[in-house]
């Protein structure tokens, strides 16, 4: 468990991927193996040219070549594999070359539309290219012609994998081995972005032309329930609505359905493409302008100027007979629909905490 935060502001904690961790482990491991040096740590370069240090739990020996751990340190990002111990196994072998393999809690690729081939371990393009690059200046400093075997594995990383999205997008089994520039920037969100964009390709690819991208459970329990959606079409989006709108500009489906909380929904019909409230807040004058456009008298009006939440504005606004919840959807449209290109056909619906349906536009069931 990670230590409260603490009261006084600080600058964030930097921390280092899962890619990052694998080209330590594997670097240490074969080191071992060709110089019979035990490491405590391994200096590698990341993607941009910095190199860095990383501390290893282990490196020894195995029967059938060598094995380091290392524990994954995500700086202050909230990421599923923070503290969690990555090692990798390392053999040599007479062909050339870096084979990769997925270990215990490392997940396997089994649907197409992913950067990686079905078949093939979820370790990425660019953790696989720290490897080689790694393992191939550690074979011509120690005169080495053979290659190497590498399998990396995660400590409990098949339940850790079930918090991803790796399950919908048909990676199986754990999870990916990531990242693109070796650091995890706290709160950067690249890899839920990606996961994003990773799902609306898989859907596409496996031949679903009509996705719907949710703000989370209850939205996507609404979708289920409106259309029967399959699972490979529910877009878990969070709070990243623009990744969505600006990702169908390149994989064009035939129909987008967004569904998330009034309040939520509110942001997007603001124009906000980051639903976060970091980032963006629900405006209560804007919702009492759109309600006054309805035909609102000045006391409700008021009440939704003072209103403590968006929830409450709407309940306010319906109770006078203001369909406030079908406003914000269709200025929430009108917004999507200048992203998303022409013949994709968009729909908006927005939900209360139980997940009813209190307001929509652009829908043609």
């Amino acid at each position: 468990m990670r230590d409260e935060t603490p009261e006084q502001p600080a600058p964030l904690r930097s921390g280092l991927t899962t890619g990052s961790c694998a080209t330590a482990t594997s670097l240490a491991a074969a080191r071992l193996l060709l110089c019979g040096a035990v490491e405590d740590a391994a200096d590698i370069v990341l993607p941009k040219g910095r190199t860095v240090s990383m501390r290893l739990e282990y490196c020894r020996l195995l029967e059938q070549g060598a094995e380091a751990g290392i524990i994954k340190d995500a700086g202050d990002d909230p990421d599923v594999t923070h503290g969690a111990l990555l090692y990798t196994q390392v053999r040599l072998s007479a062909e050339p070359g870096v084979r990769f393999f997925a270990g215990q809690g490392v997940g396997t690729v089994t649907r197409p539309g992913l950067v990686l081939g079905v078949g093939e371990p979820a370790i990425n393009p660019v953790p696989r290219r720290m490897m080689l690059e790694h393992l191939t200046r550690l074979a011509g400093e120690c005169s080495y012609s053979g290659g190497f075997e590498v399998t990396v594995n995660v400590r409990d990383g098949a339940s850790l994998a079930l918090k991803t999205m790796n399950p919908r997008l048909g990676i199986l089994g754990g999870l990916s081995i990531l990242g693109t520039s070796g650091i995890v920037r706290p709160f950067s969100c690249a890899a839920y972005i990606a996961s994003i964009q990773q799902g609306i390709d898989v859907a596409s690819t496996n031949g679903y032309r009509h996705l719907a991208a949710c703000t989370g459970n209850a939205s996507e329990d609404t979708m289920r329930r409106v259309y029967g959606l399959p699972e490979i079409a529910l877009i878990e989006m969070g709070d990243f609505v623009g990744a969505v709108l600006k990702h169908v500009r390149k994989v064009p489906v035939a129909k987008l359905s967004l569904c998330g909380g009034f309040g939520k929904i509110s942001k997007l019909a603001a124009g906000h493409m980051d639903l976060h409230s970091r980032h963006s807040s629900i405006n209560l004058a804007q919702l009492a302008d759109w309600a006054d456009a309805l035909g609102a008298d000045t006391t409700l009006r008021q009440a939704i100027l003072g209103a403590n939440t968006s929830q409450q504005a709407l309940a306010l606004a319906h109770g006078q007979g203001v369909m406030l919840g079908n406003a914000v959807c269709q200025h929430a449209w009108a917004f999507a629909r200048s992203i998303v290109p022409a013949q994709v056909e968009v729909e908006v619906f927005a939900i209360d905490r139980q997940g009813a349906i209190v307001g929509q536009a652009g829908v043609q069931r």
